[in-house]
């Protein structure tokens, strides 16, 4: 299995920065995709930005120009760098695996989330 350990949440007055970062760790066989969902009370979850193995990044449209995804394939890591942030951002953000791990005799296709961490965005 792959566990996923976010850092970097906060609170931040509207207009400032924070980074998240999210490192995978387990039996990796391979990284397809990582990025960052959030989720907000009341409201579902939501993609915020992905990116894949060949650094492809998707955002979601409320973020684009503010938000910047990153990996850095070495350290199975990826990092959310949200600037000019708003009151509106202001959410759980969940960090997202798709790949494979190993399994005793081969492989397996899966999917893992974080536990969450918290952006609160002051106005």
């Amino acid at each position: 299995q792959v566990t996923l350990v976010e850092s970097g949440g906060g609170l931040v007055q509207s207009g400032g920065s924070l980074r998240l970062s999210c490192a995978a760790s387990g039996s990796i066989f391979r990284i397809d995709v990582m990025g960052w969902y959030r989720q907000a009370p009341e409201k579902q979850r939501e993609l915020v930005a992905i990116i894949t193995s060949d650094g492809t990044p998707t955002y979601a449209d409320s973020v684009k120009g503010r938000f910047t995804i990153s990996r850095d394939n070495a350290k199975n890591t990826v990092y959310l760098q949200m600037n000019s942030l708003k009151p509106e951002d202001t959410a759980v953000y969940y960090c997202h695996f798709e790949g494979a791990y190993l399994t005793s005799i081969s492989y397996r296709t899966g999917a893992s989330w974080g536990q969450g961490t918290q952006v609160t965005v002051s106005s």
